[in-house]
């Protein structure tokens, strides 16, 4: 097996372009010797791996507007826009939701990882929608239980390409790492874990539909790969979208995928907490622009008749 590729399985909290430069700036030993990423491992090879001190680092308060839906001293709940990272990465991100949040708010608790301050869920780049995020360690491990146990309410609504075999059912499949590329998942992947959605066809067209989904778990791309089992694939999305996943009249610039709404209690408060965002811009062009075509559809057949 290659070197770079043995050691992401047998190390997983490392991620595989993190062993690489490892590799490459010599601090993975092979019998005793500097190596390439590219080299076959044997059994009763010596490795030897070094990683160096790296400096904490430090996320900069940008003055980036923020669609603000509800905020206290203890937390803040938010409208992310699609294009915008929920934090800043090890590749030096800026323009995220922790640099707009930092701005506005002044700070945001410190728990967890460095560049990931006050998230407690995140929203991929391309997904718009609510969000909430703590300001404080309480709220911040208070938010954090009920997402692992379940508690929270989660609803998104999803434009995609195909119609669900019924109006309306749940989805069941595991999910894990691809092994053939780190950052991807698939069904039935690497160190994969059971994921359950819950869909609801709320509209539908001649080859399209609407969906509202609940997922009961917090699988990483659950959604995007779920739709798949039921032959329904998320329209704008490259990567999980199939074959067709621009076929549209007009080009679609990121997944429609919308975070519609969340609900938890207040860790402090214990009150029971529910937020809405409304469709985006761009999903609403769409609904509007296939309830057009299905209209002048149906004009033609009365022509007909």
């Amino acid at each position: 097996m290659r070197l770079d590729l043995f050691l992401r399985e047998k190390i997983p909290y490392l991620s595989r372009s993190f062993i690489q430069r490892l590799i490459e700036e010599e601090n993975v030993k092979v019998n005793g010797c500097s190596s390439e990423k590219c080299l076959l491992v044997h059994k009763r090879d010596k490795i030897l791996i070094t990683i160096p001190p790296v400096a904490e680092p430090k996320v900069k308060p940008e003055p980036i507007p923020v669609d603000i839906l509800w905020e206290d001293e203890n937390l803040v709940v938010v409208n992310k826009p699609a294009g915008m990272l929920s934090h800043p990465t090890s590749r030096g991100e800026k323009n995220s939701l922790v640099n707009a949040l930092l701005f506005h708010c002044g700070h945001l608790c410190e728990m967890g990882a460095p560049l990931r301050q006050g998230i407690v869920h995140r929203l991929d780049k391309d997904t718009s929608g609510v969000m909430v995020v703590a300001k404080d360690d309480y709220t911040y491990l208070g938010l954090s239980a009920q997402f692992r146990k379940r508690v929270v309410k989660k609803t998104y609504v999803a434009l995609v390409r195909g119609i669900p075999p019924r109006e309306e059912g749940i989805i069941k499949g595991k999910i894990g790492r691809d092994p053939r590329c780190g950052k991807k998942m698939v069904l039935e992947g690497r160190s994969s874990h059971q994921a359950v959605t819950h869909y609801q066809a709320l509209k539908k067209w001649k080859n399209y539909s609407l969906l509202k989904l609940h997922p009961l778990t917090g699988r990483t791309h659950q959604i995007r790969l779920h739709l798949h089992l039921i032959n329904c694939f998320l329209m704008g999305d490259e990567i999980y979208g199939g074959k067709k996943w621009q076929d549209f009249p007009c080009k679609l610039k990121r997944a429609m995928l919308h975070a519609k709404s969340l609900g938890f209690f207040h860790p402090k408060t214990e009150e029971w907490m529910e937020f809405e965002a409304p469709l985006p811009p761009d999903m609403q062009s769409v609904i509007n622009y296939l309830n057009l075509k299905k209209k002048k559809k149906k004009k033609k057949k009365k022509k007909k008749n």
